[in-house]
């Protein structure tokens, strides 16, 4: 399988909206100076231009999430750091659903199921597992009220309990919570590990049957060898 790139949206400083943009603003500022009688107050403005047009980059940069699917590997790119996990970690992929009364509601996540959390957990680094237990509350919430309406949410939020995993290693702080949100997200959805549908390029349907054919392909390829 060749190795393809997935990013939420494409925009760099190669791109030629932000080339375009940057250019515009230049000549903007180029003009106040030129014109404005006063040089104090042209100045300011173009400090000020370029504040904005740093401060959007910035924030561009910093909202791009990429997924990388090679042959042997799914990865996740963010600003802060990411995680990679072989597809022989990974058991099954699929679209995270509601249940209700009977009744099955899409959510606008993609859960994935793994093997073993060993692999994840130390291929994540702390500032990424921070963000995810922190942006991931409302999912575990919903998932709570459908299955244990009866605990307590603030009990399993951040569950700092030791946890010791199937190759008894044990897990304190930080990596702990994760590991113990991820058993109750297994619980609750049946998955270990959430992305976000805002995070992808295509539907998370799309992006599943891609994911899928990539599992498959390296599940023949590890029977064959």
């Amino acid at each position: 399988m060749d190795t393809i790139h997935i990013s939420n949206h494409h925009y760099s400083w190669h791109s030629p909206i932000l080339r375009k943009s940057a250019a515009i603003a230049a000549l903007v500022g180029f003009a106040i100076v030129l014109f404005s009688p006063n040089w104090q107050l042209s100045l300011l403005v173009v400090i000020l231009l370029v504040i904005a047009l740093s401060f959007t980059y910035y924030t561009l940069v910093k909202s791009r999430v990429t997924f990388t699917l090679t042959a042997t590997h799914f990865q996740q790119h963010m600003f802060k750091g990411g995680w990679a996990l072989r597809w022989s970690d990974i058991e099954r992929i699929g679209i995270c659903s509601h249940h209700h009364d009977g009744w099955h509601t899409p959510l606008p996540w993609i859960g994935l199921r793994i093997n073993n959390y060993q692999a994840y957990l130390n291929a994540i680094c702390p500032r990424i597992a921070t963000d995810l237990l922190l942006s991931q509350r409302a999912l575990l919430y919903l998932g709570l009220q459908q299955t244990s309406p009866q605990t307590t949410f603030e009990d399993i939020v951040l569950d700092s309990t030791p946890f010791i995993d199937t190759d008894g290693c044990e897990y304190h702080g930080l990596m702990a919570m994760l590991a113990n949100r991820m058993t109750y997200q297994r619980e609750f959805f049946g998955y270990d590990i959430f992305i976000s549908e805002a995070d992808l390029d295509r539907s998370g349907e799309k992006f599943v049957g891609l994911t899928r054919r990539y599992l498959a392909a390296a599940d023949r390829d590890m029977f064959e060898s």
